[in-house]
């Protein structure tokens, strides 16, 4: 099996068999079938399909959609290694074709939660996230102020980090934060929670491997219905 095509048609006749496998790996924790989640995760299915069908991926059809595009990308990545557990020893393949489809897929999905969320905030700040998420060479992450996780962040901030990028969306950002500078960077990113005046500041991030790096760091404000996000541009030192 080595076609677009060919796994096109596995992922349709196998579909029932991969949601099994989700079901079993979520538990409890598994989003009802009336979801907004799960109805994401039904167009991604269709999206995946039709793409390698088609042998390039086109825009995903998310009109409609207003869900926690972090809730999402775990949810599709569960999906995407249930699908592999069932390709078995062709599961590395499998993951090759998926993975450019799951993050054009969660790049479109996150513009369109801050598609709906910046209606209420300035046409600059819009413009500059719509093109961070995949553009820009500086690392981004988009931060729960309250929670401190990561709702979002592009291939640069898990080069820098030197972490799998799938691994970094929905961890907690103080686990790359050297434990002296915490407490100072979480006292910048609080005013955002009131004020939409950016940051400047410096901080010591704290890559996979244990070393430390050096970044200054722009953060802004963007509030959705759910959550405030801090989003954070950090450029090394």
């Amino acid at each position: 099996m080595n076609s677009g095509i060919e796994w096109a048609t596995f992922l349709v006749v196998r579909r029932t068999a991969i949601d099994q496998k989700l079901a079993l790996r979520r538990g409890a924790e598994l989003p009802g079938p009336a979801t907004p989640e799960m109805e994401a995760l039904r167009r991604f299915r269709s999206f995946a399909a039709s793409s390698l069908r088609r042998g390039d991926a086109g825009a995903p059809a998310l009109d409609g959609l207003r869900v926690d595009a972090a809730a999402v990308a775990r949810l599709v990545e569960e999906w995407c290694r249930a699908a592999g557990e069932l390709a078995g020893e062709r599961r590395d393949d499998l993951r090759q074709r998926l993975d450019p489809l799951v993050a054009r897929f969660r790049s479109a999905l996150v513009g369109t939660e801050l598609a709906h969320a910046g209606r209420h905030a300035p046409r600059t700040q819009r413009r500059a996230v719509a093109g961070a998420i995949d553009r820009i060479a500086d690392a981004f992450l988009a931060v729960d102020i309250e929670s401190l996780a990561i709702a979002d962040a592009n291939p640069a901030a898990a080069a820098l980090l030197r972490i799998p990028h799938e691994t970094l969306i929905g961890g907690e950002v103080t686990k790359f934060l050297a434990p002296d500078a915490r407490e100072a960077w979480l006292a910048e990113l609080e005013p955002l929670l009131e004020s939409a005046a950016p940051r400047r500041f410096r901080a010591t991030l704290v890559d996979a491997c244990g070393d430390a790096v050096a970044v200054e760091m722009h953060a802004t404000r963007l509030e959705t219905r759910e959550r405030v996000l801090a989003l954070v541009v950090a450029r090394p030192i």
